[in-house]
């Protein structure tokens, strides 16, 4: 029996964004004022924020200090759906760099694994959040999903305690894996449907 190195962050990343980027470029104006099931987003805070995270993570993956203290508006210029584009594509290459998940990074110098697994979840999770604030399906690939979820029980209780997620949704017996992943995070994805 062989113990196979889980996929790289930068490839289950690049697969994520390939499934929220097309998301995000075609989400309506007329939709930005939207309420989502990330509780104090709306679409447009919430587009925002995902934008912050996009940018800054890529800092942390080059094991640089990252500024989450502020959230501008970005969706303020008119380009910002091609620049959310372009800035998802630099979070990919810098998290497919060879040192990428190597040693620590962050302020609190976590294993950078773990910081890529969050940048992972939050465009997972964030582009589940907006299709089903915009009326859109939405089902994140398998291997991202499968990719995440021993991290994210690992996770789950410290980001309770810091106001991350949300208390876990008891589902029933025939949920996916991929919704047991949105209710460890406090989301109730049966609450929320398309």
């Amino acid at each position: 029996m062989t113990n196979e190195a889980p996929p790289r962050i930068g490839d289950l990343l690049r697969t994520a964004a390939t499934r929220a980027t097309p998301l995000i470029r075609d989400t309506a104006d007329t939709s930005l004022g939207a309420p989502t099931p990330c509780g104090e987003y709306d679409v447009r805070a919430l587009l925002n924020h995902l934008f912050g995270v996009v940018v800054n993570f890529q800092a942390l993956a080059a094991k640089q200090p990252a500024d989450f203290a502020s959230t501008p508006d970005r969706l303020a210029e008119a380009d910002w759906r091609e620049r959310f584009e372009a800035e998802t594509g630099k979070l990919v290459e810098a998290w497919s760099a060879p040192d990428a998940e190597e040693g620590t990074t962050g302020a609190m110098g976590l294993p950078a694994r773990t910081v890529g697994s969050m940048v992972l979840l939050d465009l997972t999770v964030h582009a589940w959040d907006l299709a089903r604030a915009t009326g859109r399906s939405y089902e994140a690939d398998p291997a991202v999903v499968a990719g995440l979820v021993e991290e994210v029980e690992r996770m789950a209780p410290m980001a309770r305690k810091m106001s991350v997620f949300g208390e876990a949704v008891e589902l029933p017996g025939d949920a996916t894996v991929f919704e047991r992943l949105l209710a460890t995070t406090g989301r109730d994805p049966r609450a929320w449907k398309a």
